[in-house]
């Protein structure tokens, strides 16, 4: 599994987020609670969903899975004029991304992370950068089944 690598243009995504770990996952609420609101945001540019994880800086220089970060459950939007009430902004900077496929049901996503960190990461030329990760959820996204489609965005720079 090769990913492919892109250079992100800033987005601007409107959301809301919960403070978890690895070890206390609270993907289930946040979702749960974004869902039945994301009608209310107007100006999405598209249909996919963004599931984002926001780490503080170096936090897997030492890696610590209780160790806290944001997750967000956002969409895309051409800007902020309108923002509902209960939605946080979060933007997404400029910088280079590996960004790979998975295949397959998302119970099943940590595979596809834990050999994105295992093996490809360590034997590329690139570390991990104190930018968002990020998948994105498109049509191709059917959460259990075998055959959906999501994609991680690892956000990545040069080794020095």
């Amino acid at each position: 599994m090769q990913p492919i690598i892109k250079n992100l243009t800033e987005k601007k995504l409107i959301g809301h987020f919960l403070e978890m770990s690895f070890i206390e996952n609270k993907t289930f609420q946040l979702w749960n609670g974004f869902m039945p609101n994301r009608k209310k945001i107007s100006n999405t540019i598209n249909a996919n969903l963004y599931s984002l994880e926001v780490y503080a800086e170096n936090h897997f220089d030492n890696f610590d899975p209780s160790g806290s970060f944001q997750k967000w459950a956002a969409v895309e939007v051409s800007d902020y004029s309108t923002i509902p009430e209960g939605m946080e902004t979060l933007i997404v900077p400029d910088g280079l991304y590996a960004v790979f496929l998975h295949i397959g049901p998302a119970s099943e996503g940590h595979k596809t992370y834990h050999y994105i960190f295992t093996e490809w990461l360590p034997n590329s030329e690139y570390t991990v950068d104190d930018r968002p990760h990020f998948a994105v959820m498109n049509e191709k996204y059917k959460k259990d089944d075998p055959a959906s489609e999501e994609e991680i965005w690892i956000p990545i720079k040069n080794r020095n």
